[in-house]
This record gives C-alpha cells, sequence and structure tokens, in this order.
C-alpha cells in the first residue's frame, strides 16, 4: 500500500457565499464555474493550488452538503474548527483498506467508506484531536452520480 498524499483542505462554512468572498479577497482563486450554488444557496466553492507537482484542492461547503456526503456530520459538532483534511490514495480500493486499518487499529470513523457523488471512493476518520480527515480514491466518471437537491 502506497503512503498517503496530503491533497485537500475542505471546509464546512456557516455561510458559503461569505466565506467565498472572504478567501477570494484574501486571494484564493475559487472560480466561479467551481463554485455550485441551487436556490437555497451556495453549497461548493473549489480552488486548486499547483506547487511542486502535486495540486492541493481549497474547497469550501455548506452544512446541508456536509451531512450529505459524511453521515455523521449532525452529531459531530465537536469537531474542532469544521475542517475536513483530505489526502489522496492511488485506488478505490485503498480507501477501504487504509479506513479499516486505522479503525482497527482504534481509531475513530466517522464516515465508512462509499461511493460519492462526484465519482470518488470516499471516507472520514477522526484524528486523535477529533479532526476529519477525509480519504479520497481519484475520480471515477463511471461512479458519478446526480448532485442532492440542498
Amino acid at each position: 500500500m502506497s503512503a498517503p498524499t496530503f491533497s485537500q483542505i475542505n471546509l464546512v462554512c456557516r455561510n458559503v457565499e461569505a466565506s467565498i468572498v472572504f478567501y477570494r479577497k484574501l486571494g484564493v482563486d475559487l472560480p466561479s464555474d467551481r463554485v455550485w450554488r441551487t436556490p437555497t444557496g451556495g453549497h461548493h466553492a473549489s480552488g486548486i493550488s499547483q506547487g511542486d507537482g502535486q495540486e492541493i484542492h481549497f474547497d469550501l461547503d455548506s452544512e446541508a452538503f456536509a451531512r450529505h456526503w459524511n453521515s455523521a456530520w449532525s452529531a459531530q459538532r465537536e469537531i474542532a474548527g469544521r475542517v475536513v483534511i483530505g489526502f489522496a490514495v492511488s485506488t478505490r480500493a485503498e480507501v477501504d483498506d487504509l479506513y479499516r486499518a486505522m479503525t482497527e487499529s482504534g481509531y475513530r470513523g466517522l464516515q465508512e467508506p462509499y461511493d460519492a457523488l462526484w465519482g470518488s471512493r470516499y471516507a472520514i476518520l477522526a484524528d486523535p484531536d477529533g479532526n476529519a480527515v477525509g480519504l479520497m480514491s481519484p475520480v471515477s466518471p463511471d461512479k458519478r452520480s446526480p448532485a442532492p437537491d440542498l
């Protein structure tokens, strides 16, 4: 099994629109075509940073959307900072294998592995301080599903 690679910071925001304004003002590139809104407001924005041949994703999600991709979210108010620290793995199977290895070692699982709507295999663990840590495979276009109606 290859070592996980740090690949993403995902902030769950009370107000995604206000966060977009703040981070754009700070200098984060959050292109308009990478912002997802529904009639209820903004639910996801994504920027990508390139450095040393590696992409780092910077994502903002609404609480409503977080509850969709992490079924335990509403019960996780103790997650300090409301942040998901994302790690990329090489294959879909590695998400399951690493999640199982970590939970069997005594670490708490927050979201068991599943096929996420964007086409990745995805799971979430809690680190020793209670921070959410996401494990994500590459996107498989054939595994994509329609976005939820939030």
